[in-house]
């Protein structure tokens, strides 16, 4: 089960599959309602890319008792994120962790009882003529071939940068940008939020205002067919930043 606002990333992978993907909104209650006992799986981002909307997945999968894969492209490095009792959750090295293009992860709780379904080299530890293996133990049967060093060199040293205060600043100006859009009469879409603050235009619009501010040297994102521009705000944003983008929708 999945909701109607997650990413290509992980729906493509989910029809590739071949299970029956059952879609629904993402609200708590709707996702706990769909539940059938032929559910198997919930597949849901930890912070939409639409909204920024944070989505209570350790609840979710308490309530549900299913296993939870959760993209966590949003919500790694701009947001703390306890991933203790959930079975799997991906990680985007290059958006919130400032790392390199191409990095990431993937925590499995328990990677013993996962199939290993794309065997590399260095994820077997012995295996027959005939490429029956034995994977090795623990997260390494996962390992890809060959990863370029220079690219983990980059992640870790990107880690190892990440300022301790960074998420108490990120939220401090996320809530500050919200408030000087909805002062400027933006229609902001206001929930339970992240880091990405996201407002509504006419859909047939949206791609044409994101080059307007691009053109002032404001870059934010389209959401095509949705009717919603989105501004990404970190712990490396500024008041400056924002007045700029507010002043740049003035002008556009």
């Amino acid at each position: 089960m999945t909701t109607t606002d997650e990413h290509f990333g992980l729906l493509g992978p989910l029809h590739a599959s071949g299970a029956k993907v059952v879609v629904v909104p993402p609200e708590p209650e709707l996702i706990v309602a769909a539940v059938t006992r032929r559910t198997r799986l919930l597949a849901l981002s930890h912070v939409l890319w639409t909204t920024g909307q944070v989505l209570p997945v350790r609840e979710l999968r308490d309530r549900t008792g299913l296993p939870i894969l959760v993209d966590g492209a949003q919500s790694i490095g701009a947001i703390p994120v306890d991933l203790a009792e959930l079975d799997y959750y991906t990680i985007s090295g290059q958006k919130w962790l400032c790392g390199p293009e191409g990095t990431g992860a993937l925590v499995v709780a328990d990677p013993d009882a996962l199939r290993v379904g794309r065997p590399s080299y260095l994820a077997q530890q012995g295996y027959e003529p005939d490429g029956v293996f034995e994977p090795r133990p623990g997260a390494r049967r996962f390992d890809p071939n060959l990863t370029p060093n220079a690219l983990t060199a980059g992640f870790r040293a990107a880690l190892a940068t990440l300022p301790s205060w960074r998420f108490e600043r990120a939220f401090e100006m996320a809530e500050r940008c919200r408030a000087w859009l909805l002062e400027a009469g933006c229609d902001v879409v206001v929930q339970e939020r992240a880091t990405l603050i996201s407002w509504r235009v006419p859909v047939e619009n949206s791609a044409e205002i994101a080059k307007r501010l691009a053109d002032a040297r404001v870059i934010v994102r389209d959401l095509p067919g949705r009717g919603l521009v989105r501004a990404s705000v970190g712990w490396w944003t500024n008041d400056d930043d924002i007045e700029r983008l507010v002043a740049a929708l003035g002008s556009a």
